[in-house]
């Protein structure tokens, strides 16, 4: 439904893995992670244990941060959609590539706490 925004077919996906198996890597993955960040978190998180009930699985238990609020309460970014506040931070960002958002949503957070640090 959304292909014309991320460019995600069908015919890209059908042959891999369900949820439910690439879960139990990522899973692994984020064991020792105390927060997931994304912009716009709460379609994430929804996405995430929606998938999870689905597969019949345990959602995560760490808690989401959103990358939006970060950017607002931070800086005073507006707008606050992803390639806007990438372009303020100098953020490199290919938008709508999972692992460029992911990256992205890391440095927000990341310079984030380095700015909260920074101030007296």
């Amino acid at each position: 439904m959304f292909t014309y925004i991320h460019g995600i077919t069908w015919e890209r996906v059908s042959r891999e893995a369900p949820f439910g198996e690439v879960w139990e890597g990522l899973k692994e993955m984020i064991a020792d992670v105390p927060v997931l960040a994304a912009h716009n978190s709460r379609f994430d998180e929804r996405v995430l244990r929606a998938g999870c009930v689905s597969a019949g699985i345990e959602a995560p238990e760490q808690r989401f941060v959103c990358t939006v609020q970060i950017a607002r309460k931070t800086w005073g970014i507006y707008p606050t959609n992803l390639p806007s506040v990438c372009s303020r931070l100098g953020i490199d960002l290919n938008h709508h590539e999972a692992l460029s958002d992911a990256e992205a949503c890391a440095q927000i957070v990341i310079r984030a706490s380095n700015f909260s640090e920074a101030r007296p």
